[in-house]
């Protein structure tokens, strides 16, 4: 089970929550400077750690080398949040480590020579933490580290120096985007230290009313500060877009009501369907579920119908290379068929 087909706290508008580490191995190069070599060498090094550890973990994890991947496949991973589109670009030196229920990845080669994380449906920080933070001292226990004593881990970035965490909390926020206050409210996060990015991560856009909150500062706080930090703006924001939702639903019922019906209604009958639409339409789906105006469907379904309706997810569903008209068309067909076995 993954944070798409599993339920979760406050999985209404916390969709998933993650946290990622970054680190390098000790007396390697960084990838960006590392020969193919050295490069390798990091990827059997990770390998190792894992697969051949005296955890019970270690039976839980596939190893997947990204150059034995058609493009389908590598971005297939990137749709369901398991590894990076950076990864992908450096593909023929890259690999990952994933475990069996896709809560835990472990990218190899990407900006930094390891890069793990581990993500959980709905409002989890915490526990994702208390994973992965477990999946890292077995790692740790047959490598060692790039380490400073004043700095903390050494990454390539230096916005990722001191813990190397990034912890994301991804978010469903049409309230907030509805009434206009989305963007108040990111720019009050960014004051303590959080920032908001797309879908995707940094530099994708926010596609369906998605934002993942996230820290912006690695040195300095502590890890358990940093997810501190989070939990308390992601309830804020809760309640934010709680109140945002109400206003909407007290001035005007009957449009509020009206919009969402007519999304199912277009979601349900439209002969195509581009990404864009897709996903705005799917959010005040989403939206009239939650809220307890649509019965019969539930969010979790939804998160299986988003991933699956990404442009990779579709090719694999054709089986073929297909123009982006073809896929607006096989998009559409495919919302038409998940929804028909709920509604």
């Amino acid at each position: 089970m993954s944070w798409i087909n599993e339920s979760g706290p406050f999985n209404g508008i916390v969709m998933s929550s993650r946290v990622r580490i970054a680190r390098n191995i000790a007396g390697l190069p960084f990838p960006s400077i590392a020969s193919p070599e050295v490069l390798q060498k990091a990827v059997d090094m990770v390998k190792k750690s894992i697969l051949e550890s005296n955890s019970i973990l270690s039976r839980d994890f596939d190893f997947v080398s990204l150059r034995n991947l058609s493009d389908v496949e590598k971005y297939i991973l990137v749709e369901k949040h398991l590894i990076s589109p950076d990864l992908v670009e450096r593909a023929e030196v890259a690999a990952a480590l994933i475990n069996h229920n896709e809560q835990i990845s472990i990218m190899v080669n990407e900006e930094d020579h390891i890069r793990m994380q581990c993500i959980f449906p709905g409002f989890q920080l915490d526990k994702a933490w208390e994973l992965l933070n477990r999946v890292d001292d077995i790692v740790e226990e047959s490598i060692e580290y790039s380490f400073d004593e004043h700095l903390g881990y050494l990454t390539s970035c230096p916005t990722n120096v001191g813990t190397g965490m990034r912890a994301s909390v991804m978010m469903h926020l049409p309230g907030l985007v509805a009434t206009k206050y989305i963007n108040s409210v990111l720019q009050t996060i960014s004051k303590v230290g959080l920032t908001a990015r797309g879908l995707y991560g940094e530099g994708s856009e926010a596609l369906g009313d998605i934002y993942q909150i996230s820290n912006q500062i690695t040195l300095g706080p502590s890890e358990e500060e940093i997810i501190s930090n989070i939990n308390i703006a992601v309830r804020q924001l809760m309640e934010n877009e709680r109140m945002a939702r109400q206003a909407l639903m007290q001035s005007n019922k009957l449009e509020f009501e009206d919009r969402i019906w007519r999304s199912l209604g277009i979601l349900t009958h439209a002969r195509k369907l581009s990404l864009q639409e897709f996903m705005s339409l799917l959010s005040q789906v989403r939206l009239g579920v939650d809220m307890g105006i649509i019965n019969g469907i539930d969010v979790v379904m939804l998160n299986e119908l988003m991933v699956k309706c990404q442009p990779a997810h579709l090719q694999a569903y054709i089986g073929r290379e297909t123009s982006a008209e073809e896929l607006d068309v096989a998009r559409a067909d495919r919302v038409k068929n998940e929804l028909s076995k709920v509604t």
